[in-house]
């Protein structure tokens, strides 16, 4: 007596929608050659209006830009993680770090940037963590952050040999950033 037999039909359409997954997931992982994703294909005008932002060149009475990075590096940065566009600013500061957070939270603020605050960390001083804040949307959102910076840290990620200017007081970068597109982005996401 033969046996009964199933129609292959249901193992086609199974074997179907696992060769799907198995291509869409390869492509979700990196796999496939072009990213859909954001470039930095015509960011030109995005990175001139960041370079523009009146609040990379307020800064505490005092404050001086080292010899070498006296003007605003601005780039788009494009890698797996998606794209960044900013523009930013380095400066010595002879006074505390304590002095460069109350000017930036006052002068940010009164600038209509808001103040964001990291859920995960409530105990770290902004004097260590620095600051982070927040503008605008609807494709002109804009993140700023104010951080500090040591002698070090120039070399490491400038290869630039600081000057006596880091010796004493507080150094700090400011950088206004954005998406390639001003989707609003989080400090803290």
């Amino acid at each position: 007596m033969p046996l009964p037999t199933r129609s292959a039909q249901p193992l086609v359409r199974t074997g179907a929608l696992l060769l799907a997954t198995a291509l869409m997931t390869a492509g979700l992982t990196g796999c496939s050659a072009l990213s859909p994703f954001n470039t930095c294909d015509d960011t030109a005008a995005r990175l001139k209006d960041l370079r523009s932002q009146p609040i990379l060149n307020s800064i505490p009475e005092g404050a001086t830009t080292p010899e070498g990075l006296d003007s605003v590096d601005s780039r788009c940065i494009d890698d797996t993680g998606g794209t960044w566009l900013y523009a930013a600013r380095v400066y010595a500061y002879p006074g505390s770090r304590r002095a460069v957070v109350d000017f930036y939270r006052a002068t940010a603020m009164a600038d209509g940037w808001h103040l964001q605050h990291d859920p995960s960390d409530q105990h770290t001083p902004e004097t260590t963590a620095g600051l982070c804040f927040t503008k605008g949307g609807g494709g002109e959102a804009l993140l700023l952050t104010v951080q500090f910076t040591t002698a070090g840290d120039l070399k490491f990620e400038y290869d630039y040999d600081a000057g006596p200017e880091f010796d004493s007081g507080s150094g700090f970068e400011i950088e206004v950033g954005s998406e390639t597109d001003g989707a609003r982005t989080g400090c803290f996401d």
